[in-house]
């Protein structure tokens, strides 16, 4: 079986581990963290040329300690994409906010501007952009809008390690950005992620939140949680920094054969991932999605009187994953918003509004019933790659039979 994504582990972690047990000492409640703690974030900052780099146990965590970092108020608003894993959303509500979703682009699946300017209200607070599939969002037009309402810019940059937006680094544009290290993820510590800042006192802050709001003994300061990433987990995050740069550019090769097969051959209906012609946006390819375009699943009408939206991607994912044994996966269907807990919440913020909030997500529910990931990580051979091209291919042609 082919996987969707395949952590790549090797003699080096396995050596940083051993260091760890070998000294016994698998977390710290210092505020500068453990030892291996300290190494993995002086590795990230200087690869991602930024001030400070605060670690902690997961992408989800490192969301929340950024918002809690701003001490948001009851009421105050978080824009997001409802295009996206949960956590992003459910990191406003632990912080105490509301999220209100934003519509994505068809183009590359991140935030869309035009939404995204109809949402801001007196009560936004912050805008949240995700990466998704490490391609970066439009953060020109993001910072423009959020500049001229003084909004704060936290970016979702759980997905994005390695992709760059006009030559800087994803996660170090905003005031604060948030890293993923997930076991699928371009590096991983198995869970684990990081907080990005060039700014000294949200850093000192940070630092605080992941420890209980702690700085010297028992003398919680602010309100904190236990966050902090262990040794062992920074042992593994230290051992991937060190082929960072050879993961990123086998994803890249990877991504560039699968597209030089899917653009020059025959099968047509679906879109593959493109970046831009004028290079403003580099991708890190940690996924690699395509849209299944074919007119003839929205054509086909279920029991319900419904299009039948998902038909063809859902008939491709079946006969991949079972006939060809390949992981291909569909993210995010449904969206954060069409989710029980969200869409209770949705609907009761609008049901108390005198005047209706736009919500218009068409886009995001489009996309959630047409995309498909395919595999594209450093584990994947030349012979892979051909052969997950041309089981998509096959795939895709007998669904017309």
């Amino acid at each position: 079986m082919i996987s969707i994504n395949r952590p790549w582990l090797s003699d080096e972690e396995k050596k940083e581990i051993l260091m760890v047990l070998d000294e016994g000492i698998l977390t710290s409640p210092a505020l500068k963290g453990g030892k291996k703690v300290q190494e993995f974030e002086s590795l990230l900052r200087s690869y991602l040329n930024i001030k400070h780099v605060i670690a902690v146990n997961s992408g989800t965590s490192a969301l929340l300690a950024a918002l809690l970092a701003l001490e948001l108020k009851e009421g105050d608003e978080v824009l997001l994409p409802s295009f996206t894993f949960v956590a992003s959303a459910n990191s406003v509500v632990a912080a105490g906010g509301t999220p209100v979703f934003v519509d994505i682009n068809k183009v590359d699946y991140t935030i869309d501007i035009g939404d995204l300017a109809t949402k801001i209200t007196n009560s936004t607070r912050a805008i949240m952009p995700v990466h998704l599939y490490g391609h970066p969002a439009d953060m020109d037009e993001i910072f423009e809008l959020a500049k001229s309402n003084s909004i704060e810019v936290i970016e979702d940059a759980c997905q994005s390690l390695g992709s760059e937006y006009r030559k800087r680094q994803t996660g170090t544009i905003g005031s604060m950005g948030c890293f993923s290290m997930y076991a699928s993820k371009v590096l991983t510590s198995g869970e684990g992620g990081a907080i990005t800042t060039d700014d000294d006192l949200l850093a000192d802050r940070l630092r605080m939140i992941r420890n209980h709001g702690m700085v010297e003994g028992y003398d919680t300061r602010i309100f904190g949680l236990n966050l902090r990433l262990p040794e062992i987990s920074a042992a593994i995050a230290k051992g991937q920094m060190k082929k960072l740069n050879e993961m990123l550019e086998r994803r890249r090769s990877n991504a560039n054969l699968l597209n030089d097969m899917l653009t020059h051959s025959d099968a047509d209906g679906f879109t593959t991932p493109t970046e831009p012609e004028d290079g403003h946006k580099k991708f890190n390819w940690y996924l690699y999605t395509v849209a299944i375009d074919s007119q003839q699943s929205e054509d086909r009408i279920s029991k319900s009187g419904q299009p039948n939206y998902g038909d063809d991607r859902d008939l491709i994912k079946d006969k991949m994953t079972n006939a060809a044994k390949i992981g291909v996966a569909v993210y995010y269907d449904p969206p954060v918003h069409l989710t029980p807990y969200y869409n209770e919440l949705v609907q009761s913020r609008l049901s108390n509004q005198i005047q209706e909030i736009p919500n218009n997500l068409k886009t995001t529910e489009w996309a959630s019933k047409h995309v498909l990931s395919l595999p594209v990580h450093p584990l994947l051979s030349a012979q892979d790659i051909e052969y997950i091209a041309n089981s998509f291919k096959s795939a895709k042609e007998n669904i017309k039979k």
